[in-house]
Parts: structure tokens; sequence; C-alpha cells
């Protein structure tokens, strides 16, 4: 009897326009009143809705800004990732995408870091840096690029043991790669000792502190 559509079920609150609003509001009039006039308004209403009425007014949202670089990150600049798989890793910095992050590679062959995407906040930037102005990166490579590919739904069945995909890297990632890497250590090779310099990676013994350090 009282549920939805009952006795005391409650009406939604219509939006109305400014206009509307004038013009529901209560109006004054004049009457006569002991050989005088006076005004007399309408009364106003017992009840209020409990509600907000909608706002239908326009919503701006801020347009969307490239995430600043830090001064010392440039393009040929040496970083040290600090967290994730390749903790410890020496990379060189190529260029930054649209979302922000950073593209870098090891190069694969000398540390074994591939061509990925790093946020700056996990990254030490060093005084070493590479001239890559040799250096050719695909228009490709972008954040779409590294977008992993849709997985397959699994079944309802509780104790049915489904095969893990494996991770294959493509053929065009593949050749991506070597195409990079050949460019890149024509670069590094320039520079005495920064192929070594690449390929060890990055601790701390006991008794030394990152922020009293020079890179």
């Amino acid at each position: 009897m009282f549920g939805k559509r009952g006795k005391f079920a409650k009406k939604p609150t219509e939006w109305k326009s400014p206009a509307k609003k004038q013009e529901a509001a209560p109006t004054s009039v004049v009457k006569d009143f002991n050989g005088g006039k006076r005004t007399v308004s309408e009364k106003a209403p017992r009840w209020y809705p409990a509600e907000d009425a909608p706002s239908r007014r326009a919503v701006r949202k801020a347009a969307p800004r490239q995430t600043k670089l830090r001064e010392s990150v440039t393009p040929g600049t040496v970083l040290i990732i600090l967290a994730g798989r390749f903790a410890g890793k020496r990379v060189v910095f190529l260029k930054q995408l649209a979302s922000g992050l950073l593209l870098v590679s090891g190069p694969f062959k000398v540390n074994g870091v591939p061509i990925r995407r790093v946020n700056q906040s996990y990254v030490i930037a060093t005084s070493t840096k590479v001239d890559i102005s040799g250096v050719s990166v695909p228009e490709k490579i972008d954040d779409a690029y590294f977008k992993r590919p849709a997985q397959a739904k699994k079944t309802g069945e509780f104790f049915a043991q489904e095969e893990k995909a494996k991770n294959v890297i493509s053929e065009e990632r593949q050749a991506d790669q070597k195409a990079l890497d050949a460019s890149l250590l024509a670069a590094v090779n320039k520079v005495d000792g920064l192929k070594q310099y690449l390929s060890a990676r990055f601790t701390l013994s006991a008794g030394q502190y990152p922020h009293a350090m020079t890179f």
C-alpha cells in the first residue's frame, strides 16, 4: 500500500529555471482594510523539498596539461631506476610521452632493459649524458604502443584449471628494439667506459646515503 506508488510516495523534485521560479513566487495583492489599503502576500509553502533541485549550470573541466619534467631530466640523460623489475639499472632517457611518462631504453644488449615507460618520480637523474641527436625514435612508439592485448574472460567453472597465457613479445616489437638499439649503441660506443657504466647495477653500501651523493 505504501510502496513506491503508495500514499506517501515521494515525488521527484522537478528542476525549474530562474524565470519559472520568479513566476511561481508568491505575489502580493493590495486590498481595502479599515478605510485604507494594505498589501497582502500569499502564504509561503509549509513544506520544502529535502533535496536540492539538480543544477543545470555548465561544468568546466580543467584542460589536460603536460607533466613538467625536472630540469635535470633531458633527452640523453642517464637515469637510475629506483623501483620495479629493473630497479638499480641505468637507462638512457629518449623522450617524454603524452601521458607524462618517460620513454627509456637500456639499451637491451647492454643491460637487458628494453624500451619501456618510467615515471620520473622513480628515477634518479645522473650528470652523465649521451648524445642522441642521431637516434631516431619512431612516432608509433607512444602510450598506445605499450597497451596490453585484451585477455579472454574466465569461465564460470570453479574447478576448471586454465592455463595462463604466456607473455610473448611480438616480432614487430623485437624489430623496433633492434633498430633503436643499433642507433643508440652507436652513440654509447663513442664515449669511453659508458658501456660498462650502463651495464653495472647501482647499489648502496653501508654508510652511503643517496641524498648526500652527487650522481
